[in-house]
């Protein structure tokens, strides 16, 4: 290809200095930083091997656009916040005494948020729930769902932080924007009656507009239990939450207690 053979030569013999420095400057403002750095040196091989110039293009666009996709992911998984990363390969599903691994491998199709409906992992400590909820979030992530993890105690103490210094909307558009949002370990402490609704605003507000993971050890027959025992407000959000929902039942010993029972 003479035309590509004749700009690699000019390019390695280091002279269109005028044309490659205007040409860095407008790459550096569009923020194209992987045709920055490989449009010299695509240009030699282009030469060498005779591409044609809409080849050469390719090259440098499905590079620049592979880049900015990893760069997306690792900024939403980033953003999701959860405390340790967790795959659904690396889950010990014969540790359990009973789960159901076809309804949670279809999980991860990930429909329920196209549905914009809820998990509701239901265990005791040590099974997995809160792996499997991560699992789920960072496969999200990594196909361009915006995710939120948190706790069911987080998001009522940043509440009501925010209420009391009048920025409770503001804090709550935190919770009502991402396309997932997980909330981890409801149960585990008691919810007093402020905390139970500002608790109940986020499951409110996100009815039918967002999906939702929640993990509990608690049976839902036990909930007014969380809630102070305030059954109008519990039924309130079971209503809510469960009308879309799928619940999850993984039942069996604490995965942390294993080298004691095995031992």
């Amino acid at each position: 290809m003479k035309g590509m053979a004749m700009t690699t030569e000019r390019a390695s013999s280091g002279t269109p200095q005028t044309v490659t420095e205007p040409l860095r400057t407008h790459l550096r403002e569009l923020k194209m930083s992987y045709v920055l750095e490989h449009f010299e040196s695509l240009i030699q091989e282009a030469g060498a091997q005779h591409w044609p110039h809409v080849d050469y293009l390719a090259r440098l666009i499905e590079g620049e656009a592979h880049r900015r996709e990893d760069r997306s992911i690792q900024r939403r998984v980033a953003l999701a916040r959860f405390p340790v990363l967790k795959t659904l390969d690396s889950f010990d599903w014969a540790w359990p005494q009973k789960i159901n691994r076809p309804q949670i491998q279809n999980l991860f199709r990930l429909r329920f948020i196209e549905d914009q409906a809820n998990l509701i992992f239901i265990a005791n400590v040590g099974l997995g729930k809160s792996h499997l909820s991560i699992a789920l979030g960072h496969t999200a992530c990594l196909r361009g769902y915006s995710v939120l993890f948190t706790t069911a105690v987080d998001i009522i103490n940043s509440l009501s932080a925010a209420q009391a210094h009048g920025n409770l909307k503001r804090e709550l558009h935190k919770y009502l924007q991402p396309r997932l949002l997980v909330v981890d370990e409801l149960g585990y402490l008691p919810i007093d009656k402020h905390g139970a609704d500002l608790l109940f605003q986020v499951i409110s507000e996100r009815y039918e507009h967002g999906a939702m993971i929640v993990t509990t050890n608690r049976a839902y027959k036990h909930w007014p239990e969380i809630f102070n025992h305030d059954t109008t407000l519990t039924s309130a959000l079971l209503d809510r939450l469960l009308h879309h929902a799928e619940t999850i039942l993984i039942e069996g010993k604490s995965y942390r207690m294993k080298d004691q029972i095995e031992a």
